[in-house]
């Protein structure tokens, strides 16, 4: 099951909604469930370089099913998953990437925000996600 192209513009609007709403300027990615990019929105003014950066953050958070910023908790020096940010043609393990989960919590996307702080695009990214269902997906041994 892949999200919606219908589910990808609502995410995009509630993602873009709230960036206004706190006054930050974003690049939002939202990806199907194979980590091809459903839809893309850059907001006026949003910067250039975040392009990337929100393809990367949604591919890192569907490739694992987690939150980008949980494998950046695990990429850390010294962690397990240490240099994985290399694989994948690029990875980008800091907050702002989230998997989208339908009802029955299954994975069928991820969004990926840039252009502000790491805690601001994981706000909007958020909100982008909440409004297909969930980013929430089943607990693992291995998850923290």
């Amino acid at each position: 099951m892949h999200v919606t192209i219908e589910q990808a513009r609502n995410i995009i609007e509630q993602a873009t909604r709230k960036a206004e709403a706190i006054g930050v300027k974003s690049c939002i990615a939202v990806l199907d469930s194979g980590a091809n990019l459903k839809a893309f929105s850059r907001m006026d003014d949003a910067w250039v370089g975040s392009i990337d950066v929100a393809v990367k953050k949604a591919k890192t958070a569907c490739f694992f099913a987690m939150p980008s910023g949980e494998i950046g908790k695990l990429s850390q020096p010294g962690q397990p998953l240490y240099g994985i940010e290399h694989s994948n043609q690029g990875l980008i393990t800091f907050p702002g990437g989230l998997p989208i989960v339908d009802d029955e919590g299954v994975l069928v996307g991820a969004i990926g925000v840039s252009g502000d702080t790491v805690e601001n695009d994981h706000i909007v990214a958020k909100a982008g996600a909440e409004a297909a269902g969930s980013c929430d997906l089943p607990k693992h041994p291995w998850r923290t």
